[in-house]
C-alpha cells in the first residue's frame, strides 16, 4: 500500500489590498450614476428648456423644469444619485435659483473625472486639484460682477425676470417680477437685509382666472370665507381681535355619555349653555371688537351654531378655524397677541384696520384686511391660474423670483447670465493651466472643460449648432467681450447685459462652490458597504 502524502501547512499570504479593482469599479459605479441623474434634467436647462411631466405613485400629476421639484420628486435609488438630489436641494435652500445649472455642472466634472481617473490620476489629487479650481472660479466670478444698490428697482427686477424666463409662466414675467420686488423689499428689515425671511410673504393659491391676475395685498388674506349667514361682508375701520379659545359649549377632556330623564334637566342644561356663550359674546362686544378671527380648535367647534347667531346679531365678521401654523404670521402681520381666555379680552388688546371685507377671487371667496394700523414687515401674495398644473408652476416660478431678489439683497452683486460667465471661467482657467505644474494642469484644464457644459447645453436646448456657438462664444472672451452671452431669442451671440440678462452673483458662486463639494465626496468614495440595521 502506498504512503500517503504529506501535507505541508503553508501559510497563505495576506490578502489586504491585493485587489485593486473594487475601488475602480465602486467609484466608476458612483459617477455613472450621478451622470444619469445629471442627463435627466439637462434638457431642462436655460430659457428654451424642456418641462418634465411628473406622476406621482397616487396619481398627482405635475409640469415643471425646476431642478429641485424633478429631483425630489423622482425615485433614485442609487446612494451616489441621491447625492446629487442633496446637492439641488441645498442650492433650492442657498439660493433659490440655479437648482437645474448645479446638477449639469456636478454631472460635467464628474465626466472630467471619469476621464482623469484613466489616466491614472490618484482621487485625492483630482479632489485637491478641483478644490483650487473652485476657488480660482469664484475669484473670476467676482472680478466679472457689478455691484448692485437695494433702491436700485429696476435692476433688481431685471434678475427676477431673467430667473422667470426660463419658467411656464415666461409670459408674465413683466408682471410677476415686478411683485416678487416689492415683496421681498417690504419685508426687508433695515440693517438686517442679511437675514431675509421669505415665511413673511405668504404664497396664495387660488383657482381661476389667469396668471395675469395674480397680485400683491399689502396686508393679510384669509382663505377661508367668513362664517355666518348674516353677518357683514364688509367692516370699515375695523377692530381685530384674535382668540385661541372656543365660542361653544364647554366639554370634557374624555368621553362621557350624559342622561337627562326630563325636559327641566334639559332646559336647564340648554340654558346653562345659552348663558355660557351669551357671557362670551358680551364680552366681545363690550371690548368694541367687529371682527373676530378665532384659532382652529381640535377638541370642539370654535364657533357653535348658537355662538354664531349671537355674533351675526351683534354684527361682527367671524373668520373660524385659523390654522395653528397661522397664528404667527397673523400676529407679526397685525402687531399683536393672541387672547388666550375671556378675561384678557379687553380693548387694549385688539389690533385696528381700515377695512375688513369679503372678496371674490376665481371659484373662492376670501377675507382680505388692509390698512392695518402698524403692520408689522409680512406681504401675501395671491397667485392665480387656469388649471391646477399652472397653478402650481407658478407659485414655484414665483418663488424662485422671490429668493432671486433675496440673494441679491444679501450679496449685492449681479453677473450676467447666457453662459458668459462659465465661459469667461473656463478660459481663465485653462490659462492658469499653463501656470501649473503637475497633476495640477490636467486638472485645471478638465474643469475648465466641464465648465462649457453650460453655454453648451443652452445653444443645444435652443435648437442652436452647439460646437459652432460655443467656438464662437470662446473667440468673443478671448477677444475681451466680458457680456457676450448666448441670446436664445435671436439665436445669436450678443452683449447679453444690454439685453437685460442678469442674475445674482450669490446663485452662480453657490452653484460652482456646491458642486464642487459634491464631486469631491463622490471621488474619496471607495467602497459602498450595507448594514443589517
Amino acid at each position: 500500500m502506498a504512503p500517503k502524502a504529506r501535507t505541508v501547512g503553508i501559510k497563505p499570504k495576506a490578502q489586504t489590498f491585493k485587489d485593486k479593482s473594487k475601488p475602480t469599479d465602486v467609484r466608476l459605479s458612483n459617477i455613472q450614476a450621478a451622470k444619469a441623474v445629471s442627463d435627466a434634467i439637462r434638457t431642462s436647462l436655460g430659457p428654451r428648456g424642456m418641462d418634465k411631466m411628473i406622476q406621482a405613485a397616487n396619481g398627482e400629476v405635475s409640469i415643471t423644469n425646476d431642478g429641485a421639484t424633478i429631483l425630489k420628486q423622482m425615485n433614485v435609488l442609487h446612494p451616489a444619485a441621491k447625492m446629487l438630489v442633496e446637492l439641488s436641494r441645498a442650492q433650492d435652500v442657498e439660493a433659490g435659483d440655479g437648482t437645474t445649472s448645479v446638477v449639469v455642472i456636478a454631472g460635467a466634472l464628474l465626466e472630467a473625472c471619469e476621464k482623469l481617473l484613466q489616466k491614472g490620476l490618484h482621487p485625492t489629487a483630482i479632489s485637491d486639484s478641483f478644490q483650487r479650481c473652485s476657488n480660482k472660479a469664484v475669484e473670476i466670478l467676482t472680478q466679472m460682477s457689478t455691484p448692485v444698490e437695494i433702491t436700485d428697482r429696476e435692476t433688481l427686477i431685471k434678475s427676477a425676470s431673467t430667473s422667470l424666463n426660463s419658467k411656464v409662466v415666461s409670459q408674465q414675467s413683466s408682471l410677476l417680477a415686478p411683485i416678487a420686488v416689492d415683496a421681498v423689499l417690504k419685508v426687508t428689515e433695515p440693517g438686517r437685509e442679511s437675514s431675509v425671511d421669505l415665511k413673511n410673504i405668504k404664497v396664495i393659491q387660488s383657482l381661476g382666472g389667469t396668471v395675469e391676475d395674480t397680485e400683491l395685498i399689502n396686508g393679510l388674506v384669509f382663505t377661508s370665507r367668513s362664517s355666518g349667514t348674516n353677518a357683514p361682508k364688509r367692516i370699515e375701520k375695523a377692530k381685530i381681535g384674535l382668540i385661541q379659545f372656543c365660542i361653544s359649549a364647554p366639554k370634557t377632556d374624555m368621553d362621557h355619555n350624559v342622561i337627562v330623564s326630563d325636559y327641566a334637566a334639559m332646559d336647564r342644561v340648554l340654558k346653562e349653555e345659552r348663558s355660557y356663550i351669551l357671557n362670551i359674546v358680551k364680552q366681545i362686544k363690550k371690548a368694541g371688537c367687529n371682527v373676530l378671527l378665532v384659532q382652529k380648535s381640535i377638541l370642539r367647534d370654535a364657533v357653535s351654531d348658537l355662538a354664531q347667531h349671537f355674533l351675526d346679531k351683534i354684527k361682527c365678521l367671524v373668520v373660524k378655524d385659523v390654522e395653528r401654523e397661522d397664528i404667527e404670521f397673523v400676529c407679526k402681520t397685525l402687531h399683536c397677541r393672541p387672547i388666550a381666555s375671556l378675561d384678557h379680552f379687553t380693548a387694549e388688546n385688539l389690533s385696528s384696520a381700515d377695512l375688513v371685507e369679503e372678496v371674490a377671487s376665481g371659484t373662492n371667496k376670501f377675507v382680505k384686511i388692509t390698512g392695518i394700523q402698524n403692520q408689522g414687515r409680512t406681504v401675501s401674495i395671491i397667485c392665480r391660474g387656469s388649471n391646477k398644473l399652472v397653478l402650481e408652476e407658478a407659485a414655484r416660478s414665483l418663488h424662485d423670483a422671490l429668493c432671486v431678489v433675496r440673494c441679491l439683497v444679501k450679496k449685492r452683486a449681479q453677473i450676467v447670465g447666457g453662459g458668459a460667465p462659465e465661459i469667461e471661467m473656463a478660459l481663465q482657467l485653462a490659462a492658469a493651466a499653463q501656470t501649473v505644474d503637475g497633476v495640477d494642469a490636467y486638472c485645471y484644464r478638465a474643469y475648465a472643460d466641464a465648465l462649457e457644459v453650460i453655454p453648451s447645453t443652452l445653444a443645444e436646448n435652443a435648437g442652436l449648432n452647439p460646437i459652432a456657438t460655443v467656438t464662437e462664444l470662446r473667440n468673443r472672451h478671448a477677444q475681451g467681450e466680458r457680456n457676450a452671452g448666448i441670446n436664445v431669442r435671436k439665436g445669436a451671440i450678443t452683449d447679453i447685459f444690454a439685453e437685460n440678462v442678469v442674475q445674482p452673483l450669490l446663485v452662480s458662486i453657490s452653484a460652482i462652490t456646491l458642486a464642487t463639494e459634491t464631486i469631491r465626496s463622490i471621488l474619496k468614495i471607495d467602497d459602498i458597504v450595507n448594514t443589517f440595521s
